[in-house]
């Protein structure tokens, strides 16, 4: 299943030192849970979604309501709740790893449809939310070459498209091999 979180961040003088935290402990610290496979951060390219994605592959909705999840994964915010705003978390059915996304890709989203995906060129995957939020019910994800993508302005609005901010992490990683990438 597919884990995703998402959100925007309100205060530019702390935003440098959240990104930090949450890419170089807090995802570290989610992929030592157990149940959870892979996990990679995300940043969009224009406006008209939330603007951090965090994707995350894991075994099942008992994975987040579990022991371990809270006490390793789970919270870990009270510094920056203040600032975290258009946050919203979905649990997705239909792909059961999130593709890995390097660093000359794009992950792009669509909630319309999988012939917004296949215009560009790429080849979707649907997944359907089972749990938290679910909104928007449906979603279909595909990954690209940025040269494939080109530019983005030519994207249809209600099409995201994300650059990777880090790679994608699996569960047998440890803190220090991802402070060292």
């Amino acid at each position: 299943m597919i884990y995703t979180v998402e959100c925007s961040f309100a205060d530019p003088h702390s935003e440098a030192e959240w990104n930090d935290f949450y890419s170089l402990d807090k995802l570290p610290a989610l992929i030592s849970v157990a149940g959870f496979r892979t996990s990679q951060r995300f940043k969009a390219l224009r406006d008209g979604s939330p603007v951090y994605l965090a994707l995350h592959s894991i075994d099942g909705l008992d994975v987040l309501t579990g022991k371990d999840y809270r006490q390793k994964g789970g919270g870990n915010f009270a510094r920056w709740q203040q600032h975290i705003t258009d946050w919203h978390r979905n649990l997705y059915d239909g792909i059961e790893r999130a593709p890995t996304v390097g660093a000359n890709e794009y992950l792009v989203l669509s909630a319309k449809g999988p012939e917004r995906l296949r215009g560009l060129g790429l080849i979707p995957s649907a997944m359907t939310a089972v749990a938290m939020e679910k909104v928007p019910v449906h979603r279909w994800l595909a990954t690209g070459a940025r040269s494939l993508i080109g530019n983005i302005g030519n994207v249809p609005e209600d099409v995201h498209v994300y650059a990777p901010m880090t790679p994608q992490l699996t569960s047998g990683d440890t803190v220090g091999a991802v402070r060292a990438r």
